[in-house]
């Protein structure tokens, strides 16, 4: 298998949070319901409110940025390059109408981390060839956030991904504890959530079982 981990470089987490305070359960605070997460073991949290102006982002960010500094934890911006270096987090998460990756990493330097959303082989070749770090891949199975960009893409496709990818290779979309070992027999060991931390009752049991899930 030749899916990387690179345990002590810059992707050093198998658990990936995606922010989506719209996905809240009725009442939850986003920035609570992270700290469990955080409680739970999730390292890196990518902040992704698409919907919010740069003023209403950043002190959402820099909440977040404190709160993943007391956990020891990775904190990415989607998309907003600016926004990543004004608050000093650790990388950014790109998509298809993104700055691309070289001009980003021009911008970034080496030390941050950038990862990139793909849905196809090309797209993973790509990015690994522009100099991004990690790509989430998907959406493996359905789910309503990902439904603009059609039906999953399913086991077959991941598995062959990680078995060529150079660089770590997160499922993304519908992922959950009850699927993460059919994930690990597809050959990947790391994964990408929303709702299964999210909307948990228990955000910070939902981060554990994660990530005992992904360990085996």
């Amino acid at each position: 298998m030749s899916l990387l981990c690179a345990e002590g470089g810059k992707v050093d987490f198998s658990l990936y949070l995606i922010t989506d305070r719209r996905s809240l359960p009725p009442g939850q605070d986003l920035v609570a319901t992270v700290r469990s997460a955080l409680r739970g073991g999730v390292r890196a949290v990518q902040l992704r409110e698409k919907d919010l102006s740069a003023a209403e982002l950043y002190p959402l960010a820099l909440a977040l940025r404190q709160l993943t500094r007391e956990f020891s934890a990775r904190l990415l911006i989607n998309d907003r390059i600016d926004l990543a270096l004004a608050v000093d987090a650790d990388g950014v998460h790109l998509g298809n109408h993104s700055l691309p990756i070289a001009v980003a990493r021009e911008l970034l330097g080496e030390q941050r981390i950038i990862g990139v959303s793909t849905h196809h082989a090309d797209e993973v070749a790509h990015a690994a060839a522009a100099g991004a770090d990690f790509v989430t891949f998907g959406p493996v199975y359905a789910t309503p956030s990902k439904l603009v960009y059609g039906q999953p893409v399913g086991l077959e496709p991941l598995a062959i991904i990680c078995a060529n990818a150079p660089l770590p290779v997160f499922a993304l979309g519908g992922v959950s504890a009850a699927r993460l070992p059919e994930l690990r027999a597809a050959g990947c060991q790391q994964a990408a959530v929303i709702g299964a931390i999210l909307q948990a009752v228990d955000p910070e049991e939902a981060a554990r079982g994660l990530l005992r899930g992904i360990a085996g």
